[in-house]
């Protein structure tokens, strides 16, 4: 689909076939994201019902994570050359149906099965919706328009996910958090036949690179798995070790196979884009930190200040809220002030958010003693999360658009999955030995410890924005064909 604007005002949406495209792929954007943290306010009663330790019950989200990193470059390549709403259909119709048998699952193993199903669905998903809105919209202001819409509509999943997990298991249990995703995806797929325009013939002369994919995918896989288990498992028990060592060979099988293949799965021209590069790099990060706040919120309300699971959902509304206007408008933040000043401001933001939240958090906490940090760490986590696609995307031509977006993605898969393992390891490195009053306490200051990292790898994150991605003080007026322009 060729980067074509019909909209009835310059850089405007207009109501017609573009636009019921955004909003297809804006709610399956939703659904995906939604997925990552909607089963977070129901891991307490999975724990009870499945029998999951305390270390071992991040799993069930790890799952998702570590899959999902995997796959995401495979699915933006197979988006580019097998078709994208081929490769949308297919992940959705994975997605839905890995949900409907979590919703059976009654052993972990069939649960985590479920999970990393729906993680390679979400993988061929997310980067297909990306590259659909890069390439429907020419780039500029309509398209961080259309960016700011489909991101508000995934970061807005991350905390809307957590929301309806609460309702879900406070009304019918733990398995409807899995069944409502097969309600979701379903329509979404069908939706898919009648908005997105049927895919063109393939382009002549391009490789699919399938030994190319399937190592980068499965190495990335093995090393993801390893840093999530390592600290539960043993950094020198043998299956940690085998798959960091079976991960690192695959990736360098890769790099053999790039620069033997024709038409590699990443051209070197598309990594020699700073702007591509500077989104991966704070994907990752973004996740990394900002991604991994929910978990340990959603811990702290329930374990901590003793909510249930409906009122921990509650609790979300307000970060919801200020996340979907932080990503709705931060594309016209970009238009208007650029991409470095727009992330180094939602950053500086959001480190201060997080500082906020450490001190606030306590064994006899309140709520209305935590809304301060909540505020400002969900602007700089709303307006960050569509700031660092909009870089992604900057530059790059159509045809290697979901390339781009598999890569942009896979920064902010791994991300999600090691910054989870690494928090989660020094927030419950003081629990053992700990019960009652006392695992309270310490189960509060653990998580205390935790947001003050996530504060320093945002504000690391902070220094990435500032050196990566300079704005030059007068832009070219039209920019030379394949260079891309600095942020």
């Amino acid at each position: 689909m060729g980067s074509v604007e019909t909209s009835s005002e310059p850089g405007g949406l207009g109501w017609n076939r573009q636009t019921a495209t955004l909003v297809l792929l804006s709610f399956a954007m939703l659904i995906v994201s939604l997925d990552q943290y909607i089963v977070v306010v129901a891991l307490p009663d999975i724990a009870r019902d499945l029998g999951y330790s305390a270390r071992t019950l991040q799993s069930v989200i790890s799952a998702y994570a570590v899959a999902s990193a995997g796959f995401l470059l495979f699915g933006g390549r197979a988006a580019d050359l097998l078709g994208r709403r081929r490769v949308l259909v297919v992940g959705l119709a994975l997605y839905a149906g890995a949900a409907f048998a979590g919703g059976l699952a009654t052993v972990p193993g069939m649960l985590l099965a479920a999970r990393a199903i729906q993680g390679l669905g979400g993988a061929l998903v997310f980067p297909t919706t990306l590259a659909l809105i890069n390439t429907t919209f020419v780039e500029g202001r309509a398209r961080n328009r259309a960016l700011g819409i489909w991101g508000g509509s995934g970061a807005a999943g991350l905390v809307i996910g957590v929301l309806l997990g609460g309702v879900l298991t406070q009304a019918f249990g733990w398995e409807a958090v899995f069944f409502v995703n097969v309600a979701l995806a379903g329509p979404a797929l069908l939706l898919a036949f009648v908005a997105i325009p049927r895919d063109g013939k393939r382009e002549k002369g391009r490789r699919f690179d399938l030994p190319g994919a399937l190592s980068f995918s499965l190495g990335v896989t093995l090393i993801v798995f390893a840093l999530v288990q390592g600290p539960g498992s043993g950094w020198l028990s043998p299956a940690i070790l085998g798959s960091a060592v079976a991960g690192l060979l695959l990736i360098g099988a890769f790099f053999v196979i790039e620069r033997r293949s024709s038409d590699p799965l990443m051209p070197p021209r598309l990594l020699a884009n700073p702007n591509l590069v500077t989104g991966v790099v704070i994907a990752f990060m973004f996740m990394a930190t900002f991604g991994s706040v929910l978990y340990f919120l959603s811990v702290y309300f329930q374990e901590v200040l003793g909510y249930d699971a409906l009122r921990t959902g509650a609790a979300f509304l307000i970060p919801t809220a200020v996340v979907v206007a932080g990503s709705a408008t931060a594309g016209q933040l970009v238009t208007r002030f650029g991409l470095r000043r727009t992330l180094a401001a939602a950053l500086a933001v959001g480190a201060l958010g997080a500082v906020a939240i450490g001190l606030a958090i306590s064994p006899n906490g309140t709520y209305t003693g935590l809304v301060p940090g909540l505020l400002a760490l969900s602007v700089g986590d709303g307006v960050v999360f569509t700031t660092m696609f909009i870089a992604a995307a900057t530059g790059v031509p159509d045809r290697q658009q979901g390339i781009a977006s598999g890569i942009a993605s896979t920064g902010s898969g791994a991300g999600a999955s090691v910054g989870l393992a690494v928090l989660v390891l020094v927030a419950t490195a003081g629990l053992d030995g700990h019960s009652g009053e006392r695992l309270r306490a310490a189960t509060a200051d653990g998580i205390s410890t935790a947001l003050y990292v996530v504060a320093g790898g945002i504000a690391l994150t902070f220094a990435v924005a500032l050196t990566r991605c300079p704005t030059p003080p007068t832009p070219p007026p039209s920019p030379v064909p394949h260079q891309p322009r600095r942020c």
